[in-house]
């Protein structure tokens, strides 16, 4: 009976570190990374903006249909387009970079549609406030890079936001929307 025991407990052990070893490492590709946003302007226009620096990593199984993703996001990176109103959306009114230099979004529960993550479910923490977001995925893939010689995974995901959940009021009596919608297009590079 010792001999079966110690096979049963072998078979575990190599079970155990084949399901350990289908958790695959990325970073988070930045030049193929943009976290933009919109916002409605007087209901004549869309104002919209991006952050150009940002890094993370995601911990992704495909078999098990779970994952890990971190991403972090330099605030005072706003790019719109316009200098004045990059500053203006630095300030202490709007996104107040000086105070909190950066915003994070940590997701612990991935969804997947067949073999593809069809949405992200996390918090976003901004203004030092911490709030559940979801990502939904408008396409997602893995391919080979020809570039890095390497997997590279990513998608397209959104989100729409209620701002004033992270303290941010302004506006809001000159008829500014409450809602900003979120759009991250990420690429991350297996390790």
């Amino acid at each position: 009976m010792r001999p079966y025991w110690f096979a049963l407990v072998g078979m575990m052990a190599v079970a155990t570190g084949a399901a350990q070893a289908e958790t695959e490492n990325y970073a988070i590709d930045p030049s193929h990374t943009f976290v933009t946003f919109e916002i409605g302007h007087f209901g004549a226009s869309t104002n919209r903006g991006r952050f150009d620096r940002k890094e993370g990593s995601v911990q992704l199984d495909r078999t098990a249909k779970v994952g890990k993703v971190e991403i972090s996001i330099d605030m005072t990176s706003v790019s719109t387009g316009t200098e004045a109103f990059n500053k203006f959306l630095q300030g202490f009114e709007i996104f107040d970079s000086a105070t909190y230099p950066t915003a994070k979004f940590m997701g612990d529960k991935f969804s997947f549609s067949a073999d593809n993550v069809s949405e992200v479910a996390g918090t976003l923490t901004l203004l030092g406030k911490t709030n559940p977001v979801v990502l939904k995925a408008n396409q997602f893939r893995c391919y080979r890079s020809p570039v890095y010689l390497r997997e590279v995974c990513g998608g397209d995901f959104e989100a729409t936001i209620d701002r004033v959940d992270w303290g941010m009021n302004y506006g809001l009596i000159f008829g500014f929307p409450r809602t900003v919608h979120l759009v991250i297009q990420v690429e991350a590079i297996k390790q």
